[in-house]
């Protein structure tokens, strides 16, 4: 979820291939963005709108940010 201007939760654990929805309840839009190897990318997420994206198959952990937003970072853990 994003939600004033922050990922929640901004770590989180899933598994290899998982489908993951991001929901953007705030009025700005954002994206989740992998950095470094860009595993993936949501693209830009309207404001009250929903994006689903596939974790990695691979176990790893992958930071991102929002490319709008690139003060807004989180980790995501493939296990």
């Amino acid at each position: 979820m994003i939600e004033n201007f922050a990922f929640s939760p901004a770590d989180l654990q899933v598994r290899p291939g998982e489908k993951v929805t991001v929901v953007n309840r705030d009025s700005a839009s954002h994206t989740v963005t992998a950095t470094g190897d860009k595993a993936f990318d949501t693209g830009t997420i309207r404001a009250g709108a929903t994006a689903t994206f596939t974790a990695p198959s691979t176990p790893g952990s992958h930071s991102y940010l929002c490319t709008i937003h690139p003060n807004m970072k989180g980790t995501l853990t493939v296990t």
